[in-house]
């Protein structure tokens, strides 16, 4: 039985979407901050959606794209999220969603629905990595 798209994904399910093995995804939380998949008890990742879209914009812009791990860095701090995965043909709409019956706004106030949905992410990976600190 597969999946919903909105589902929580295990590191070796992530890994296999993304095409990396799972050490590569755990070296990454280390050195880009925007990684961040909820834990739970015992240390279990599970990704979001929006994490394994991210992961896969990752390995594209170094694999693909041939950018160093700060090159990365450096476009993540002077774009965010929205500049790591406009290049990568991930429609941003999608990195935020987190549930299939959330509401769809018409056209015109589409922006909107964008821009609160960057911050929305923004805000879940900030809520995250502070967990994360929290719990150390």
């Amino acid at each position: 039985m597969a999946k919903s798209p909105n589902a929580f994904r295990t590191i070796s399910e992530a890994a296999d979407e993304v095409g990396a093995p799972q050490h590569v995804l755990r070296f990454w939380e280390t050195k880009f901050s925007f990684i961040a998949p909820v834990k739970r008890a015992g240390g279990r990742r599970f990704y979001r959606p929006q994490d394994v879209a991210v992961l896969i914009a990752v390995k594209k812009l170094l694999h693909d794209d041939g950018l160093t791990i700060r090159g990365v860095q450096r476009l993540h701090k002077d774009g965010g999220l929205k500049r790591l995965l406009d290049g990568e043909g991930v429609a941003f709409e999608t990195v935020g969603e987190v549930s299939a019956d959330a509401p769809t706004a018409p056209a015109a106030a589409g922006s909107s629905v964008i821009r609160l949905q960057r911050l929305l992410a923004e805000i879940e990976g900030a809520r995250t990595r502070l967990d994360a600190v929290l719990t150390r």
